[in-house]
C-alpha cells in the first residue's frame, strides 16, 4: 500500500517526465539493514543526514555515498555552517514530512519555504543511478542522476556538490 507521502512524489515525478524504478523491501532504519535488499538494485545507494546549524536557523540534508563516513566537523567546515549537529524529529517532520528511518532527498517536496539546504556527495553523480527511500522507508526508488537534479531544480533548494 502507497501512503499520501510517497504517492505525492510519484505524481511529481510523472508530471516532470522522471522515469524512476519502485522496489518494495521491509523497513529498514539504517543503511547496514539496508544493504541486505539492494542487491538487486543497480546504482548508488546513500546514507542521507538531517543536520541543523547550533542556533537552529539552519538546515541541511546531507546526502553521501552509502560507504563513505560522516565526519559532521569536516561538513561544518565545508559548508561554513558553523557547528552542526543531527535535528530532531520534530524538525524533520516540520521541514520534510518524514519519519525517523525515511530520510530522503525526496522529502524536499515538502519543503514549502526552501528551508533546507541540500549537500550532495559528488561521487553520486559519478555513479549514472541513484537510489533513495520515496519518503517512506519500505521502499527504494531509483533513477537517473540527471532526473534527481531536475527533481531538485523542481523543488528550488539550494544545492551544492561536495
Amino acid at each position: 500500500m502507497v501512503s499520501e507521502n510517497e504517492q505525492k512524489l510519484y505524481d511529481l515525478l510523472e508530471q516532470l517526465g522522471v522515469s524512476y524504478k519502485r522496489y518494495e523491501h521491509p523497513p529498514v532504519y539504517t543503511v547496514d539493514e539496508a544493504k541486505q535488499y539492494w542487491q538487486d538494485i543497480e546504482g548508488a545507494h546513500s546514507k542521507n543526514l538531517f543536520l541543523r546549524n547550533n542556533k537552529g536557523n539552519r538546515h541541511y540534508l546531507v546526502i553521501l555515498e552509502e560507504s563513505k563516513k560522516a565526519d559532521i566537523k569536516d561538513l561544518s567546515a565545508k559548508l561554513a555552517a558553523g557547528k552542526l549537529s543531527f535535528a530532531s524529529e520534530r524538525r524533520l517532520m516540520e521541514h520534510l514530512g518524514l519519519e525517523t528511518g525515511a530520510v530522503s532527498p525526496f522529502g524536499l517536496i515538502n519543503d514549502d519555504k526552501n528551508a533546507v539546504t541540500v549537500a550532495i556527495d559528488r561521487d553520486l553523480k559519478k555513479a549514472g543511478t541513484v537510489n533513495f527511500h520515496p519518503n517512506v522507508n519500505t521502499a527504494t526508488v531509483s533513477l537517473s542522476f540527471s532526473d534527481f537534479e531536475k527533481f531538485l531544480h523542481h523543488c528550488g533548494n539550494e544545492f551544492i556538490l561536495l
